[in-house]
């Protein structure tokens, strides 16, 4: 399968609408999750929603769109960790202080393309753009077992990153860095 990846931007928004549908996702999570925690399910999808349009139509960097003969078919949640409130609060990456650290933090696979190696060309077109960002380092939390939605463990090895340890819930802290930090 040849595959597409591309940053989201407003002109790529319809299709994230497309891939997540009506649901948004997992639950209507609209990939708030890591931004605002378990409150994404108290809140009306719909908002969710608004809330990640916003940053997207603020060309603020939220993530990258895999594509398949022009159809979505997969997402990854990569933006600067800062972003990321609720991870940052609940103590994800600690031990990586510095600037401009970058995360995937959350994977969408649509259910037919699921176990066909696309979170793994995310994680490796990820590697790529946050390194164009000029990032310090590139975060991921995975879990050991398949079929997580922040992916797995084996996939971010695979790609090169490097196991930290273990952070809650049991994910573990991968990472890729890229250059000296300056902070």
């Amino acid at each position: 399968m040849k595959l597409s990846i591309h940053p989201v931007t407003k002109d790529l928004w319809p299709a994230l609408e497309q891939l997540f549908g009506k649901q948004g996702a997992c639950n209507g999570c609209w990939c708030m999750y890591w931004r605002i925690g378990p409150d994404y399910h108290k809140r009306d999808r719909l908002m969710n929603k608004a809330d990640l349009q916003q940053k997207v139509l603020s060309n603020h960097p939220v993530g990258l769109l895999a594509f398949s003969d022009n159809a979505p078919v997969g997402w990854c949640q990569l933006t600067p960790r800062e972003d990321l409130s609720w991870l940052i609060k609940n103590g994800y990456g600690n031990f990586n202080s510095g600037s401009n650290v970058w995360c995937i933090s959350c994977f969408y696979i649509k259910n037919r393309y699921r176990r066909k190696g696309i979170t793994f060309a995310l994680i490796k077109a990820s590697i790529d753009y946050a390194q164009k960002a000029g990032a310090y380092l590139l975060e991921a939390y995975p879990r050991k077992s398949p079929g997580s939605y922040t992916g797995c463990l084996s996939t971010f090895s695979k790609a090169g990153f490097k196991i930290a340890g273990e952070a809650k819930y049991g994910r573990n802290i991968a990472f890729i860095k890229f250059k000296k930090d300056n902070s």
